[in-house]
């Protein structure tokens, strides 16, 4: 079985984009199945340690793993419990993730606290079971013979993590029915102890008003038959989402309203599948539309690093911050940094040409643009990504090496294929892109995928 060695495991950078698996992330390490490999000893799991981990009893030593977003610590302890020192200790972690047969080494090495330590960043796997064999030497009571253990744990999730997994759950909005992040940061509301994201400040006071309404986070669906007054809407709208029929083929059109928003069916029949998938069928009606929705806030302390990568504003072409907090406008899903209120009118009234002076010609509508060709490397031309990656990130999805996704792997990572940034889930398969890469820039093209281009 072949190796790799990523000495860190990289951020993606959003949040945004934010996945699923840590739906049902655990906060408490659990452990199964240690073992210990030398003849005549045992070891055995026996209880949590006291830096939260868990011990592992291996003749008259206990061992303790504690496992973190921020790496692998390993403290040893006499019969007694007292701490042993590890100065002259030395290890190495192989560490595999559940469903998937690679594994990753990383050494453990004294880091003058009293634990051997692989500081390696583990937030990207965060509420991933993973499966621990660790190899030491050189601490007191073994000497120089080998010593084997096998952990298995899961990485506790953050509570930002947990609360962005929360997020991508909701999906909508459930006062107005809009998306969660269309008008900003979604905002936690604590409904008789449980939290629901409102899309903005607005929709708080309705959620706490009627706390039963609202405890379930999925916006109010009431159905009516449509009327003449909604003829100017039925028009624009066109055909039912469920069906693809014209509205009005079947009769009177039914009216949906998903909390303030209305969608028009063909007929009665398709009024389960609404009800069933709300936020689907809302985002068919109203994100298939030509000019996205454009909002404007604030920039906060989170966007510094995209304010740094875009630097200036597109209008008045001055630095961002020379005239105050920079103003962000949200096109879609692509933040754009003007330098005052001023600049606003002109981004309504020409979206996309202001999203191709920031993310490059063809990002109206999620087309292909271009990122910097990256300044970090974290092998030769493998580099970490930047906040300007992440739109293409988003949009690649998954490795076209491993067809595993972006991040299963510790990744995303950035490689230049033929002038094309192609992200990869670790290092392992730049090679692979090096050796051939208009294979793999067809391979996208094939899923509908159009790599940036390097700048």
């Amino acid at each position: 079985m072949s190796y790799h060695f990523p000495k860190l495991l990289a951020l993606t950078g959003m949040l945004a984009v934010v996945f699923p698996v840590f739906a049902n992330a655990q906060t408490a390490h659990e452990a199964h199945g240690h073992q210990h490999a030398m003849p005549g000893q045992t070891a055995t799991a026996t209880k949590q340690g006291p830096h939260g981990g868990t011990l592992q009893q291996s003749g008259s030593l206990q061992f303790e793993t504690v496992v973190s977003q921020g790496g692998i610590q390993m403290f040893v302890f006499d019969h007694n419990g007292q701490p042993l020192s590890v100065e002259r200790g030395r290890g190495a972690a192989s560490l595999r993730i559940e469903g998937n047969a690679k594994r990753y080494r990383y050494d453990l090495l004294p880091d003058g606290k009293g634990a051997l330590t692989a500081p390696v960043n583990l937030s990207q796997i965060a509420g991933r079971q993973i499966e621990i064999d660790l190899q030491l030497v050189g601490l007191p009571g073994i000497g120089s013979q080998p010593l084997n253990l096998q952990e298995v744990t899961t990485v506790p999730a953050s509570q930002q993590q947990l609360a962005s997994a929360a997020i991508a759950r909701q999906k909508i909005c459930p006062v107005s029915g809009k998306p969660l992040g269309s008008m900003g940061d979604p905002v936690a509301v604590d409904v008789n102890g449980q939290t629901v994201y409102a899309c903005c400040a607005g929709c708080v006071s309705a959620i706490q008003s009627n706390p039963a309404k609202y405890a379930s986070g999925r916006p109010e669906i009431t159905v009516t038959a449509a009327t003449d007054a909604d003829a100017p809407l039925i028009a624009k709208q066109g055909k039912c989402p469920v069906m693809d029929e014209s509205l009005g083929s079947m009769g009177q059109p039914i009216k949906v309203m998903i909390g303030d928003k209305p969608i028009f069916l063909c007929c009665k029949g398709c009024i389960k599948k609404i009800q069933a998938e709300p936020a689907k069928y809302l985002a068919m009606v109203y994100g298939s539309q030509a000019t996205p929705e454009i909002t404007v806030s604030a920039a906060t302390q989170a966007d510094a690093a995209l304010i740094a990568q875009q630097k200036v504003c597109p209008v008045m072409d001055e630095p961002l911050g020379g005239m105050g907090t920079p103003i962000k406008a949200m096109i879609g899903d692509k933040p754009i940094f003007l330098c005052c209120k001023g600049c606003i009118k002109k981004v309504e009234a020409e979206p996309a040409k202001y999203l191709a002076m920031v993310y490059g010609q063809g990002a109206w509508n999620g087309g292909v643009g271009s990122v910097p060709a990256g300044a970090e490397q974290v092998r030769e031309g493998i580099f970490k990504v930047s906040a300007a990656d992440a739109p293409f990130i988003a949009a690649q999805k998954r490795c076209p090496v491993m067809d595993e996704p972006l991040d299963a792997m510790g990744g995303p990572y950035k490689v230049d294929a033929n002038g094309k940034a192609i992200y990869i889930c670790c290092p392992g398969c730049a090679k692979k892109i090096a050796a051939e890469p208009q294979k793999y820039l067809t391979v996208l093209a094939q899923q509908g995928v159009d790599a940036p281009s390097l700048r």
